[in-house]
């Protein structure tokens, strides 16, 4: 246990989308599961590198061993300061035999072996968080904290430990009130600043000390999950910086680099500060050379598998920020994620997802272009004549269907010139064969989008006959609910019709009219899904810019 008492280790230095982008509640505690799963398996009954199953014999016995236990007395508030109380004594017994003994490890070694006993008691007190307040009071977050950066990587190992088990989510979120006290204490004392200085001068091919990096981990994300406005805060503390550094490492796949990955995607997710900062960290050339693997080889395990569905969420997070799409574009990103369109490995669907948020918006405009210069025509048009197969991960196929639908229409909105004919040309090819797919994909999610009127207006019914008013609040939720269910991507394929009928050849707009009437369609509709459209769209913080693309939107209704 004590490998580190006898030579103490010196301490390493540290190291000072506009489409819809929120990702479901449902996605969110899947990810929750499997983050807890991993957690589990890298844990002290196992190997770090790799899960093991436990057997029947194993099993029973461990059944036994808990059936044979005797009942532990609760804790009480007096026995909760007198643990704590017990804690500090060690604590300082320990700083000042160092301090008197500093060449003569065998004269503190008593005292450290009696500071680790302490701590592992002190597990028992994650069992009473409404006690919290007390360890708050006491300062013995404070003590805590400095054995972080003990002398003795074993002594920080098991206060690391504690800290994630004292800040396990089921805990904090079943005791809100009285966990948030200890959260907003670590917080204050700069647990991540000092988590991750401690990062540095872990050992991963230790057992113990790679155990030691993954709980550091376990407790930043405890509290990203409990407080998830502190995501800022944490990431300027040196971790954007440390996680980037710990997934370029050059070392086999293991549970700590999935973990990082996993870290690296719930900053991004939500907060604009960290997109920023990892642009300014040329973080996005890092992300690139990650998924840049995967290229030509699939992931070989499903743990695998989740580490490169996380690096392209982190990349599509981030280029939601505007600059990082010019950094995508230098660091040739598309040249990247077109290669993957050609090489159908898994990676595909998901460089699919990644190129539409490259190209969304009026920052897109540059890639959109490039993308087109580069021969991404040739990609992205057999994707859109015949959607892919799911993969395990990644987007579904109507989510495939959407972000297709939302590449073209990008470049519909944002190519020039010949680029832009070139574009209206493919409309053209194979007897206008896109266009056919283009009112195929229309009838689909129009058939979608009318399954869930039908539901809205039952539901509305219910509403009224309840007496139940409907307010604005109630009709914002059944409009997201209709984009949800397809209009989002409906709108998105009547976009490209209006663009391909106005500017392309008048040909593709004769087709359109043929097919329309062959299967009983109607321009009426169509006109009023993009009137609907026109009036939801563009950026809230730019008036003007709204103001105009609506104006171009209703502009392409009326030729229509």
């Amino acid at each position: 246990m004590f490998s580190h008492f006898i030579c103490p280790q010196p301490e390493k230095p540290s190291l000072s989308y506009e489409s819809k982008q929120k990702r479901s509640k449902g996605d969110e505690d899947d990810d929750r599961g499997r983050r807890k799963k991993r957690r589990h398996e890298a844990g002290s009954l196992g190997e770090p590198f790799s899960s093991g199953q436990m057997t029947d014999e194993e099993k029973e016995r461990i059944k036994q061993m808990v059936e044979a236990e005797p009942d532990a007395e609760l804790m009480d508030e007096t026995s909760f300061k007198k643990m704590l109380l017990q804690f500090e004594k060690r604590v300082y017994r320990n700083q000042e035999n160092r301090i008197k003994f500093p060449d003569y490890p065998e004269k503190f070694l008593q005292s450290e072996i009696e500071l680790n006993e302490i701590i592992h008691e002190m597990h028992v007190m994650a069992t009473v968080p409404e006690y919290y307040q007390i360890l708050v009071d006491l300062r013995c977050v404070q003590s805590l904290l400095q054995l972080v950066a003990h002398d003795n990587t074993d002594i920080s190992i098991a206060v690391i430990d504690l800290l994630q088990e004292l800040t396990d989510p089921d805990i904090l979120n079943e005791n809100e009130d009285t966990a948030s006290v200890l959260v907003d204490a670590l917080l204050e004392g700069q647990v991540v600043a000092i988590l991750v200085n401690n990062l540095e001068r872990l050992d991963e091919n230790i057992k113990e000390e790679f155990e030691g990096v993954h709980n550091s981990l376990a407790i930043i994300e405890n509290m990203t999950e409990f407080k998830p406005d502190v995501c800022a805060d944490i990431a300027q503390q040196d971790l954007m910086q440390w996680l980037l550094k710990r997934l370029r490492m050059k070392r086999p796949f293991d549970q700590n680099k999935l973990y990082c990955s996993e870290i690296l995607s719930i900053l991004l997710q939500d907060t604009e500060e960290n997109r920023q900062l990892l642009g300014e960290l040329d973080g996005i050339d890092d992300l690139l050379q990650l998924l840049a693997l995967f290229k030509k080889q699939d992931p070989s395990t499903k743990d695998e598998m989740e580490l490169m569905e996380n690096l392209f969420n982190s990349m599509c997070s981030a280029l939601a920020f505007p600059s990082n799409k010019s950094r995508f574009l230098r660091g040739e990103g598309l040249q990247l994620m077109n290669l993957m369109l050609r090489e159908k490995k898994l990676s595909r669907n998901s460089a699919v997802k990644v190129l539409n948020h490259a190209m969304t918006g009026v920052e897109g405009q540059d890639n959109c272009q490039k993308f087109v210069e580069i021969l991404g025509l040739r990609s992205v048009f057999p994707l859109y004549m015949k959607t892919p197969k799911t993969a395990k991960t990644g987007p579904s196929s109507d989510e495939l269907e959407e972000h297709i639908c939302s590449i073209i229409a990008s470049m519909m909105r944002n190519c020039q010139g010949t680029l832009r004919q070139r574009l209206l040309l493919k409309f053209t090819e194979n007897d206008h064969e896109k266009v056919e797919r283009l009112l195929e994909l229309h009838f689909k999610y129009l058939d979608k989008v009318r399954q869930c009127d039908d539901q809205i207006e039952r539901e509305k019914m219910r509403l009224k006959h309840s007496g139940e008013d409907l307010d604005e609040d109630t009709e914002d939720e059944f409009y997201l609910k209709r984009l949800d269910a397809g209009l989002f991507t409906l709108q998105l394929i009547d976009y490209i019709m209006l663009e391909a009928c106005a500017s392309g050849a008048s040909s593709i707009r004769s087709r359109v009219m043929q097919i329309l009437n062959m299967r009983g369609g109607s321009v009426k509709v169509i006109r009023g899904i993009m009137r609907e459209y026109a009036g939801n769209i563009g950026d809230a913080k730019d008036k003007t810019a709204r103001e105009a693309e609506q104006d171009r939107i209703l502009a392409l209704v009326d030729k229509f």
